[in-house]
């Protein structure tokens, strides 16, 4: 999904859904639709979910969705490409970001790790993933699952320090019913200079808790930060 800037601007934003999600949800589509107001946007489905082809593989392998959904926008003649992920997409954004430079990456409701159990509402996602009975439901909810994992993959807690210098936002809610914003709190302190971080009072988890204000915020943020970027690169110049 590409959705043109209202308004110019060099500044695309690169949105990753959650877990389950996709551009055809109506949640998301709303965020996007919030941000084309003031950016560009490239909206994906991940492997696996709404009318992507593939099977997910819950966050490894969707880092090269990403990429693709970064690539595109490059191609689309933006020259600054931001991130913007919720949820599974969020630690997607993460993993991407500690190996590839974008503008600035927006973290809503990341895990800290893998295999959560804490919450009821990941116990039952885990059933939902592990569970023969539970992989056969998964079409229902709009998800088509890969085999599980041979073996546990990189945590976003282990390299959200190599993100740094680019400017990292997270967001979290004090509300989140699948991962408490102790998981923000955790990526913030293990996260580089540069970082900020939101705990967002009566806030769920992603695209569901994202309220338009909120959404505003975020676009307001990441134009600041490329505005910043763009003169200090500017004032190098100058200087040299």
């Amino acid at each position: 999904m590409y959705a043109p800037c209202e308004t110019p601007s060099d500044l695309a934003i690169v949105l990753a859904h959650g877990f389950t999600g996709s551009v055809e949800r109506p949640g998301f589509r709303r965020i996007a639709e919030r941000l084309a107001r003031t950016n560009a946007i490239v909206a994906l489905s991940f492997r696996g979910h709404g009318n992507s082809c593939g099977r997910s593989t819950v966050g490894p392998q969707e880092v090269l969705d990403l990429d693709a959904g970064v690539r595109l926008a490059k191609e689309l003649g933006f020259p600054r490409v931001a991130v913007v992920g919720f949820s599974m997409g969020a630690a997607v954004s993460l993993l991407y970001a500690s190996h590839n430079r974008v503008e600035a990456i927006v973290s809503v409701s990341s895990p800290s790790r893998w295999y959560v159990r804490q919450t009821p509402a990941m116990r039952r996602l885990h059933w939902l993933i592990e569970a023969p009975h539970g992989r056969l439901l998964a079409p229902i909810l709009g998800v088509r699952l890969g085999r599980p994992w041979a073996q546990l993959p990189v945590s976003p807690i282990e390299v959200v320090n190599r993100i740094a210098p680019t400017p990292l936002l997270i967001v979290h809610g004090d509300r989140d019913h699948y991962f408490p914003a102790e998981h923000g709190t955790a990526l913030y302190r293990a996260a580089g200079a540069g970082t900020r971080l939101w705990l967002e009072p009566g806030m769920g988890h992603a695209e569901s808790g994202v309220t338009p204000g909120l959404v505003d915020r975020i676009a307001t943020w990441l134009n600041q930060m490329c505005r910043d970027t763009s003169d200090q690169e500017t004032s190098t110049q100058v200087v040299a």
